[in-house]
């Protein structure tokens, strides 16, 4: 059987050489492992980062929407009652105009027009509470952000766009118009 070993020819290798090529091969195979491990690790790293900005993402975009959520709600508290103040606008409206129709000299009268302006009064009251003012721009610059210009009538008297009468009050609620005045705008001296 000796014989049949010294015919190979892996038997005619020293016992160093072998050694020596055993450890080259290992020496490869673990740099070949080490090489996966830090792939795998740059990988994992890379990933973990990107987890972290997504996550740091996702955070920005909750406050933002949590922001945009609590501006929206304090925005319908503000003006939910918007629409309700525009339909009783015309209340106001009638009342102004009984207060104007009676003669304030008449007697028999005087006990309605006290009742008329007291209900009036208290009705504005509550409005002021709930934040709507009135628009009530005689004399001001004309802002068409505020007025609705019925017309334009010249006046040497009065300054060019300067709101010389008002048909109707304007209201806002929260600073917010919720009607224009209705106004005549001087067109000044022609």
């Amino acid at each position: 059987m000796a014989t049949e070993d010294q015919g190979t020819p892996g038997s005619e290798q020293e016992p160093e050489e072998v050694v020596e090529q055993e450890a080259t091969e290992t020496a490869e195979a673990t740099t070949g492992e080490e090489g996966v491990v830090e792939l795998d690790a740059e990988a994992l790293s890379e990933a973990l980062q990107q987890a972290k900005d997504q996550t740091l993402r996702t955070q920005a975009e909750m406050q933002n929407l949590r922001r945009r959520v609590d501006r929206d709600v304090e925005s319908a508290h503000k003006f939910a009652l918007e629409k309700f103040v525009g339909e009783l606008l015309p209340v106001v409206d009638n009342l102004e105009r009984a207060l104007d129709a009676i003669d304030a000299d008449d007697e028999n009268l005087s006990g309605a027009r006290e009742g008329i302006e007291l209900t009036l009064k208290s009705f504005l009251g509550v409005l002021d509470g709930h934040k709507v003012k009135q628009v009530e721009p005689t004399g001001e610059p004309f802002n068409p952000d505020f007025h609705q210009a019925i017309s334009m009538v010249p006046s040497p008297d009065v300054t060019a766009n300067t709101v010389m009468e008002v048909f109707q009050k304007g209201y806002t609620l929260n600073d917010r118009l919720v009607r224009p005045a209705m106004v005549v705008v001087s067109k000044g001296a022609e």
